[in-house]
């Protein structure tokens, strides 16, 4: 199974930061980075709210709504802004996603990207959807069913066997509940001791939509 970096690694991808940051008024090198921490975690956290059967049954009911149309027409959707209802779309799916870690994954993603948290918020909201679009079609494509086979989707198409350090920023990221000490840890691990804005950039993290 192709990983999310090669789903929206061409053409696609282009488009859908060309898109996002024109809808959100955001720079398109700014908008990538937040895009290409952004949408993993958000596929981490799915893959732990599937992990029970509730979770598991709520997501697969979410991804039949969203069966991958919006791919479909991006142009007719950044072409003339983007409807109300999708951005109040996404912002229902982050904070069912999310929970009370959403702010505190913004936050981290905004040290990360040099933006702030609304403009994070922001983009984030425009982004889901299409994410949601991408995730509803594999489902379809490859006849998920249940939640074991759910699960087995969300880990191919994070790279399954992806490193170590990938996997524990991931896990940290999605525990940061903005009370300021583990937002400083995870920022610090994401943004590197010497400055570098590269340290974690290999392999999943490392351009979500392709290397610049």
């Amino acid at each position: 199974m192709a990983g999310i970096l090669d789903l929206l690694g061409g053409d696609l991808g282009k488009a859908v930061i060309s898109g996002v940051a024109g809808s959100t008024g955001q720079d398109a090198g700014k908008t990538s980075s937040v895009l290409a921490m952004a949408l993993p975690v958000l596929m981490k956290a799915m893959q732990r709210n599937a992990s029970t059967p509730e979770g598991a049954e709520g997501l697969m009911g979410a991804l039949k709504k969203h069966d991958g149309g919006i791919l479909d027409n991006l142009g007719g959707l950044f072409g003339g802004g983007v409807d109300d209802n999708v951005i109040q779309d996404g912002g229902k799916i982050l904070g069912h996603v999310l929970g009370n870690k959403q702010q505190g994954v913004e936050q981290v993603i905004g040290q990360r990207a040099g933006m702030d948290t609304g403009s994070v918020a922001n983009i984030l909201k425009v982004a889901t959807p299409i994410l949601m679009g991408v995730l509803g079609k594999q489902t379809r494509q490859s006849n998920v069913s249940n939640s074991g086979d759910l699960g087995g989707m969300l880990d191919g198409l994070l790279g399954g066997n992806s490193a170590k350090e990938e996997q524990n920023f991931l896990e940290k990221i999605l525990d940061a509940d903005g009370d300021g000490s583990i937002i400083d840890d995870v920022a610090g691990m994401v943004l590197g001791g010497g400055g570098s804005q590269q340290k974690s950039g290999g392999g999943l993290l490392g351009g979500i939509f392709g290397k610049k």
